[in-house]
């Protein structure tokens, strides 16, 4: 009862404020960390404004029950000044993989197919696919692979599938794969790691074909609008439009920032025309994902409502791509979808061995250490953050300091 209370009263305080005010909200008390070190965040953000390598960042802590710490520095927009503000959107890029992986393990709950089925099975136009068994200076010898790419290849980026370039701009999802499946494979299936938003966009077409409705369709009614993510959307409308922070990357010499727009995302923004990638369509923000966040980290459950079982949660949220090299930094592995720290280091060394979660193209993070009961997402937009946006100074100095916060 105390847990519940003191839950109604951070969602009651965040809800006068977002009624009354523009400033940033009150942060209620999270539970079992130091308030004084969570103050320190915004700080440690502002510097990077400050230096001009971000334009401004959005940052959120939380814990498995209870208040979050939500803050928001810098600019949306550096031409006009516009503040950043908390509940502003951000394309979060490739952390839409691991909600696509959510769909596909939710449909695996149901017996409607299994992670170990072979991708034909469900996408004909896979049969019979040829894999590159020999490069030439003028010449491919293909041959066909000793197995068919299954789905659990797709989830764990070792399918050898590689990418192709969307037809125009409102290609069906069944389009786009389509033309995957045409491309012979890289390597072997299984035989090694290679990051494939194509893997996962040919997942998003499996899940329309399992379940007989669009991605975006099964998307939104099977996760996103139950847990209230009013702001989590392949196709921003107008007015979410006007909130989505402008994305930048060092200017010349490396002196100052310059606007990017929004790379990889063919067609008008808002419209419904364009094409929803499950490898990387959606846009979101801090307040949205803690709450997918939340439901993973209570094994799949979150209100009352069971979203996906527990048993799926610790097979995606797992290593399972053994001792292969993966990710963008040292010591990553991958489970299904997700990422997951093999060995802290680096970037990562402040988390727990297993922590999970993923990032996006323009430097946003989510991530989730189970063992130390930490939520942490960070939304900034900055291209050309070495590798990947994985290791960047920003992400490292935020964590360090999350964990910081954390009362021994």
């Amino acid at each position: 009862m105390k847990t519940a209370f003191r839950s109604s009263l951070a969602l009651l305080s965040l809800l006068l404020w977002a009624v009354s005010s523009t400033a940033a909200p009150p942060n209620p008390a999270v539970p079992g960390m130091d308030p004084a070190k969570l103050k320190e965040i915004p700080q440690q953000m502002q510097k990077f404004v400050d230096d001009g390598v971000i334009a401004g960042a959005v940052t959120l802590v939380a814990r498995r029950e209870g208040g979050v710490c939500l803050d928001a520095v810098g600019f949306r927009d550096l031409a006009t000044k516009t503040p950043m503000r908390v509940n502003d959107l951000f394309w979060i890029a490739s952390m839409t993989k691991p909600f696509t992986a959510t769909c596909v393990l939710m449909l695996q709950d149901e017996g409607k197919l299994s992670v170990e089925d072979p991708v034909e099975k469900y996408l004909p136009e896979f049969k019979g696919q040829w894999m590159i068994a020999e490069r030439g200076k003028e010449s491919l010898t293909l041959k066909h692979p000793a197995r068919p790419i299954t789905l659990r290849d797709l989830l764990t980026h070792t399918s050898g599938l590689g990418n192709v370039e969307q037809p125009r701009p409102n290609s069906s999802l069944a389009e786009l794969v389509m033309g995957y499946a045409q491309q012979p494979l890289q390597f072997e299936p299984g035989s090694k790691w290679a990051y494939s938003t194509g893997g996962m966009n040919t997942l998003g077409r499996v899940v329309e074909v399992v379940s007989g409705r669009p991605y975006a369709e099964f998307l939104d009614a099977r996760l996103l609008k139950p847990l209230g993510m009013k702001d989590t959307t392949l196709w921003p409308t107008q007015a979410q439009a006007r909130r989505i922070a402008k994305s930048y990357q060092p200017g010349e010499n490396g002196r100052g920032l310059v606007e990017t727009g929004i790379t990889h995302l063919k067609g008008e923004l808002t419209s419904r025309d364009r094409t929803p990638i499950p490898g990387g369509g959606l846009f979101s923000t801090a307040p949205d994902l803690v709450r997918f966040y939340r439901m993973i980290l209570n094994g799949g459950e979150s209100g009352g409502r069971r979203y996906v079982s527990k048993a799926a949660v610790e097979q995606m949220t797992r290593t399972q791509t053994g001792e292969f090299k993966t990710g963008f930094v040292e010591g990553m592995s991958f489970g299904l979808g997700w990422g997951v720290v093999r060995q802290p280091a680096g970037v990562t060394a402040m988390f727990s061995l297993g922590t999970f979660g993923h990032g996006g193209a323009h430097g946003t993070q989510g991530w989730i250490d189970a063992k130390q009961d930490l939520i942490v997402v960070m939304m900034i937009q900055r291209l050309k953050q070495q590798p990947n946006g994985d290791g960047s100074v920003v992400r490292g100095a935020f964590q360090e300091a999350a964990v910081a916060a954390i009362k021994k």
